[in-house]
């Protein structure tokens, strides 16, 4: 088969076509995938037959399956796949990578399409090693030196008192167990040596500075992060899939669609501990993910 990619943006993003993502895939197609999402941060997939157990089989093409989550629940029978679903909640309309609070995040993440809403509902998907690029050299030569905690146990989302008891139980449950792991501000991509902002929404404080310094550092590194010429930003449509490179990338569920019924399905794939320019590995503060998942070699 010939595979074509087509850019979907400058900086990221890449349409797929040519390949059955439904059917066995032989090493050669494997390879072509995995150094064009080296490449485009994240492909998008059309027209895919896939069901939940079709989906974790094009996933453990690139390594070992995640449980769908460290603390919150998978869809009912399917311990690998994780329900990201508007009636469970909107907690994922925030810049993020996911689950930078365990040791080692996944490498990568699968969203499927499920039941997508007439208007609204896209996914935004920001190149966070564009956005170190972009970095004035003062910055970068700060952002190097610096590493960042991050947690599963803080109010990402909305405040304490905005929420309904319902929000309260989903919020309690999904720090069930505490995390608190510290990463690199710079991760150094394991394939292509990129060097990427690793931060988002569960980066909470900036080692050695206080909550209040952290924030506003965190927050003037993430604007280089959300440039719009660094976004991809996508529109979904039925039986689509896309496969976004959770190393290097940071996204958000765009919260634009009147409160309609919206549901993808997402599997991840285990990931490495991350690595700093310097060569020094993450380490952990707070909580084992050795139910969740497997470390990536």
């Amino acid at each position: 088969m010939t595979i074509d990619i087509r850019k979907i943006t400058g900086n990221i993003g890449g349409r797929v076509s040519g390949v059955d993502i439904a059917e066995p895939l032989d090493a050669e197609t494997v390879i072509a995938l995995r150094e064009a999402l080296n490449a485009h941060k994240a492909l998008v997939f059309d027209e895919v037959n896939l069901d939940d157990e079709g989906q974790q089989a094009f996933v453990r093409h690139f390594g070992d399956v995640t449980t769908a989550h460290p603390t919150v629940p998978s869809v009912d029978g399917v311990p690998n796949v994780l329900p990201v679903d508007s009636e469970r909640g909107r907690a994922a309309n925030h810049w993020h990578t996911d689950v930078t609070f365990v040791l080692n995040p996944p490498q990568a993440s699968t969203l499927r399409s499920i039941t997508v809403p007439p208007y609204g509902g896209e996914t935004l998907i920001a190149d966070s090693a564009a956005a170190y690029r972009d970095l004035p050299e003062p910055l970068r030569v700060l952002a190097d030196a610096l590493w960042a905690e991050h947690t599963n146990d803080d109010d990402y989302a909305v405040p304490a008192e905005t929420i309904d008891e319902e929000q309260a139980a989903a919020r309690a449950r999904f720090t069930s167990i505490k995390y608190r792991t510290v990463h690199p501000v710079v991760r150094v991509h394991p394939l292509t040596g990129e060097r990427g902002l690793f931060i988002g929404g569960f980066a909470q404080r900036i080692v050695g500075l206080s909550v209040g310094e952290s924030r506003k550092l965190l927050d003037l590194l993430q604007s280089y992060v959300t440039r719009p010429e660094n976004l991809l930003r996508h529109r979904w449509s039925e039986n689509q899939l896309v496969l976004f490179d959770n190393r290097i990338t940071q996204h958000y569920a765009v919260d634009n669609y009147d409160g309609l019924p919206r549901r993808l399905h997402r599997v991840t794939i285990a990931g490495d501990v991350p690595v700093g320019i310097e060569g020094k590995e993450s380490y952990a503060i707070e909580g084992d993910a050795a139910h969740y998942t497997s470390v990536a070699a």
